[in-house]
């Protein structure tokens, strides 16, 4: 049971995969959008959920720091919504707050330049919201 986490960006989509067992969250790729509409990456998600044999999708939920859900959050809304509908799998959303920062900073640390910095970020993103929700699902279960 692998679950593929999806950090949904106006431009760019930070996608992760979990191993087989929930455990670890693995970056696999950055999908770029040529459009306006993030759901043209469509296609490419169903193709990874094939490839990996996914059974469920987290959708980061960029939350304001007090908890609330501005415009940036219900426009993942609709797009975890849209996926759901499109690709017949259970989508979840995840307070992403600072994920990205997080994933900016850790890049930083490791010296990353900010070319190859922005190559990676939003699939580190992607990685951090999946293992939260991975840790997420193991304290609910105990």
């Amino acid at each position: 049971m692998k679950i593929l986490s999806l950090d949904v960006g106006m431009k760019r989509i930070g996608v992760a995969v979990s191993d087989e067992l929930g455990w670890t969250a693995q970056g696999l790729e950055t999908i770029h959008i040529k459009g306006e509409d993030p759901k043209e990456s469509f296609a490419r998600i169903r193709s990874l959920v094939k490839e990996h044999h996914v059974t469920e999708i987290v959708v980061g939920l960029p939350k304001n720091m007090d908890g609330t859900i501005g415009p940036r959050g219900e426009q993942c809304q609709q797009f975890a919504s849209a996926l759901q509908k499109e690709l017949h799998l259970p989508v979840n959303m995840y307070d992403e707050r600072l994920t990205t920062q997080a994933a900016e900073r850790t890049l930083l640390e490791a010296d990353m330049s900010r070319k190859k910095r922005k190559k990676v970020v939003d699939k580190m993103a992607a990685v951090m919201i999946l293992q939260g929700y991975l840790e997420h699902r193991k304290m609910k279960q105990s």
